[in-house]
């Protein structure tokens, strides 16, 4: 399935920001300053007092009539795996967009930033079973492969975290960091979290409506479960439905912190690629 003109200005945007994020000094440099033998050559660029005299390219600096080095780059082999959840929960939001987009975005900037760290990154892409295993490579054309997947699967089915989570025991048996993108409407997972945390380092990224988090005052509305299709109604003056979320979600802060799973929040109608690549560069020395 080819991506609609729409979304492939959206996903045109994305990698723009993203990079442009990455370059820019509120964001600080990625790459490691260490330069020596074995490692993969970055660039050459203009003398610095204190670099080896042995990395300085002697035709480069004739050509251009002054002294320039080569900068190499750390090979880290370093691989970042993607689980993001396509199920139907995710086909909703009450501003102009829907969980499922922002979710796709998520996934996108953090495969675009994994790519710009010369990381291996894979991604698997789940309802309530494995939908798509997307194996870790490196490489631009390689995400966006990943991306055009993610924006062209549809939002269908239960979540099920427990299907995702053993399904990733069995295909990445090394040591990875694992971002689990989801909006979390899900429960049995606690076990085989545990395991991959012990196996992995994983990080919970949880997109949220607003609505999610406190729904206002209505009276009486009809709802409709997207994953099971059964249909209710509800009376959102009562608090208990605002009791109801709000525990939900604490309920799984606590769930995520017993598996030693990080968090990080993502609100649907609020800017979210800084605070992502500000999170890589404080947790993993980007």
């Amino acid at each position: 399935m080819k991506l609609s003109k729409e979304v492939l200005q959206k996903v045109k945007q994305i990698e723009i920001q993203t990079r442009r994020l990455l370059s820019g000094n509120q964001i600080g440099d990625y790459r490691s300053a260490q330069k020596g033998t074995g490692l993969e050559f970055d660039q050459i660029r203009d003398y610095q007092m204190g670099d080896d005299v042995r990395f300085i390219d002697w035709k480069a600096s004739a050509r251009s009539d002054k002294i320039l080095v080569k900068q190499y780059i750390e090979e880290r082999n370093r691989t970042i795996i993607l689980l993001v959840d396509q199920s139907a929960s995710t086909f909703y939001g009450s501003s102009s967009q829907l969980k499922s987009e922002v979710i796709a975005q998520v996934a996108s900037v953090l495969a675009l930033v994994a790519e710009c760290g010369k990381d291996h990154v894979g991604a698997l892409l789940f309802a309530d079973e494995v939908t798509q295993v997307i194996p870790p490579k490196r490489g631009r054309r390689h995400v966006h492969e990943i991306m055009e997947k993610i924006f062209t699967q549809k939002s269908t089915g239960k979540t099920s975290l427990k299907s995702a989570l053993e399904r990733l025991i069995t295909v990445q048996k090394h040591d990875a960091i694992v971002f689990i993108i989801s909006d979390f409407f899900d429960s049995g997972y606690e076990k085989v979290l545990k395991v991959v945390s012990r196996q992995h380092d994983v990080v919970a990224v949880r997109c949220l409506d607003k609505r999610e988090k406190l729904f206002p005052a209505y009276g009486f509305l009809p709802v409709c479960d997207p994953e099971t299709g059964q249909e209710g109604m509800i009376n959102t003056n009562q608090k208990i439905v605002s009791e109801l979320l709000k525990k939900y979600q604490q309920e799984t802060v606590s769930t995520l912190r017993k598996c030693k799973a990080e968090l990080l929040d993502v609100q649907v109608d609020r800017p979210f690629v800084g605070d992502i690549i500000r999170f890589f560069r404080r947790r993993m020395m980007y």
